[in-house]
C-alpha cells in the first residue's frame, strides 16, 4: 500500500524532543538536515507545512533556566524568547536553499469560530501561491490552555492534525522520538514490536499508547493516535517516523517501509 503517492501538499510536525538537546538548546545538526529535505521535497513541487514545537525549550535554554518553569508567566515568556529564536534558525536555513518561511501562531479560538477559520485557510493559500513555507506553532504567549493542561490543541501534534484538515492536506508525517507506534512501550518492554500499518483506531489499539513526552515536551504516543483518528477520519493518512533521521520523509513519500502509517478511511 502507498497511502502517500502523489501527495501534492503534507503536514509535517517535529517535536521538541527531536528538535533540541537534553539541555533545551537546539540540535542545530538536526535541524540543518530537516530543512535540507524540506526545501528538497518542496523543489520538487510539493506543498509542505511545518508545525514546530520546541519555543518553550529553546527559551529555556536561551534564558539560562536550569529547567522547564512551572510558573506559567514565566513559561509564556519562555515561549516568547524561544519563538524568536527558532524562526531566526528556520528563516536563516531555509533561505540558504531561496525558500521563504511565514510564521502563523495559532490559538484554539482561531480554530473554532468560523470567520477565523477562513481567513487562516486564506492565508495558507496565499501562501502557497506565494511559495512560502508556513511554519505553524500554538501562540503560548497569549494563550495559556495548554500550558495549564487545559482545552487547547491538547498538544502540537493535534494542532498538526487540525491544520491537516484545514488544508485539505493529502498527509500528515509525525517526526517522533523513536520508530513508531509499538504494541507496548518499546522503553520498557523488550518484546515490544513495530507496528507497521493501522487500518483502525479502537480501544487495544489506544491501550498501546503508553507513556508520556519527554521533559522537554507535552506530547506523547496518545496524542498522536488522537491525531491520527482526526486526520484518517477525514481521509487523510498519517504516518509516525523517527525524526532523528529525515531522509525518513523521503521513505514515507516513496512508500517504503518504515514508520507506522495510518490509512486515510473516510466515514
Amino acid at each position: 500500500m502507498h497511502e502517500f503517492k502523489n501527495a501534492k501538499r503534507i503536514v509535517v510536525k517535529v517535536g521538541t524532543s527531536t528538535l533540541t538537546y537534553e539541555s533545551g538548546l537546539i540540535n542545530i545538526r538536526r535541524l540543518e538536515r530537516l530543512v535540507t529535505v524540506l526545501s528538497d521535497l518542496a523543489n520538487s513541487g510539493l506543498e509542505i507545512v511545518l508545525v514546530s514545537s520546541g519555543a518553550i525549550a529553546v527559551g529555556v535554554g536561551k534564558l539560562g533556566m536550569r529547567s522547564r518553569p512551572s510558573e506559567i508567566a514565566l513559561r509564556q515568556a519562555a515561549a516568547s524568547v524561544g519563538q524568536c529564536e527558532l524562526m531566526h534558525l528556520y528563516d536563516r536555513y531555509f533561505s540558504q536553499f531561496h525558500h521563504k518561511v511565514a510564521q502563523l501562531l495559532l490559538t484554539r479560538d482561531v480554530v473554532d469560530d468560523p470567520n477565523r477559520r477562513q481567513n487562516t485557510v486564506n492565508t495558507f493559500g496565499a501562501l502557497f501561491e506565494l511559495g512560502a513555507i508556513p511554519i505553524v506553532n500554538e501562540n503560548d504567549t497569549v494563550s495559556t490552555a495548554e500550558l495549564e493542561g487545559g482545552d487547547s490543541f491538547g498538544d502540537n501534534d493535534r494542532l498538526s492534525s487540525l491544520v491537516a484538515t484545514l488544508i485539505d492536506a493529502d498527509g500528515l508525517i509525525i517526526l517522533s522520538d523513536i520508530n513508531g507506534l509499538y504494541t507496548a512501550n518499546p522503553t520498557t518492554n523488550p518484546d515490544a514490536t513495530l507496528i507497521p500499518w493501522v487500518e483502525k483506531i479502537d480501544d487495544a489499539l489506544m491501550a498501546c499508547a503508553t507513556g508520556s513526552g519527554t521533559n522537554r515536551g507535552t506530547g506523547g504516543m496518545a496524542t498522536k493516535l488522537q491525531a491520527a483518528k482526526l486526520v484518517t477520519g477525514k481521509g487523510i493518512p498519517m504516518a509516525i517516523v523517527n525524526g532523528k533521521d529525515p531522509e525518513n520523509l523521503y521513505w514515507v513519500l516513496e512508500g517504503r517501509p518504515v514508520g507506522t502509517v495510518f490509512i486515510g478511511q473516510r466515514s
